[in-house]
């Protein structure tokens, strides 16, 4: 039975053990082929304080709305799954969305966007034991590295330690590692491709084995030398909606030519497109596949 979002509140308030009951009892998703790419729909944003999406500063505040843009994509053909922290994962357990998909929890929101201890990025969301609890598929962290903040010096320690759990539990480690600086007290992303593979590099190395890391990494210039310092398993990232569509699909359809890069991991760009069409958008990105 498919709840509507009245049902789901009421499920919330007066059944709580119904959420469990969703998420263990959702079929699973099949497994993937050894040379099958993934479309996962990013809609972690919100418990990290950011968002907006394109010029709307609030886009993502409306939970019934952002809910019916992603079930609307996640049921499109081609999409593997979701990734999104504990209250997000429930709404779409509970709204019958999730049948069938793989499923990621986002594990460190707590560097809130614009403060100050932005870069010390505690986990806040789920945990190795509620990934695995939740039966799950995996876990995802982000990892922002800037040698001049020692928050970055805490989020390195608490990602490694979240890779050995996740892989004790044979549960993805899904990194999404930036070379990052603040300019005029606002923190900014280092893309040169230098940056990137020095933050690949390091992101490779956590934990004590990374048998089950994957890295979620933007396109940036030089993308084959770039990908080039790992052989792990690559999904690119979306990032800011941009002016241009065209262009950011031409990036990603440059980066999937790439032997590492096995995937996309798209949120505001597929969730918020210009035009509005959530299915158009999630349709021209599957057929990059």
């Amino acid at each position: 039975m498919v709840l509507s979002i009245s049902d789901v509140v009421r499920a919330r308030m007066t059944e709580p053990g119904a959420v469990r009951e969703r998420l263990h009892s959702r079929s699973p998703h099949p497994g993937l082929g050894s040379d099958e790419n993934v479309l996962v729909i990013a809609a972690d944003h919100p418990a990290r304080g950011a968002l907006a999406a394109g010029q709307d500063a609030m886009a993502m505040a409306d939970r019934p709305e952002l809910l019916a843009r992603v079930t609307t994509a996640l049921a499109r053909p081609g999409v593997t799954g979701i990734l999104g922290t504990a209250d997000l994962i429930e709404d779409l357990a509970l709204l019958g969305a999730l049948d069938g998909k793989m499923v990621f929890g986002s594990m460190n929101r707590g560097g809130l966007a614009g403060a100050c201890f932005e870069l010390d990025d505690r986990f806040t969301g789920y945990d190795a034991r509620g990934v695995a609890e939740a039966r799950l598929d995996g876990g995802k962290m982000l990892l922002r590295i800037d040698p001049g903040d020692p928050g970055s010096l805490a989020t390195l320690e608490a990602c490694a330690h979240a890779v050995d759990d996740l892989a004790e539990r044979r549960l993805i480690a899904m990194v999404e590692p930036f070379a990052s600086h603040r300019v005029g007290g606002r923190l900014r992303n280092d893309l040169s491709p230098d940056a990137m593979i020095r933050a690949i590099a390091i992101a490779s190395g956590l934990g004590r084995t990374s048998a089950y890391t994957w890295l979620k990494l933007p396109v940036v210039e030089d993308m084959e030398r770039v990908m080039a310092a790992s052989t792990l398993p690559t999904l690119i990232l979306g990032g800011e909606v941009r002016e241009d569509a065209d262009e950011a699909m031409a990036g990603w359809a440059t980066a999937l030519a790439l032997p590492s890069v096995r995937g996309l991991v798209i949120g505001r760009s597929l969730l918020y497109p210009r035009d509005g069409d959530v299915a158009k958008a999630v349709d021209e990105a599957v057929a990059l596949l």
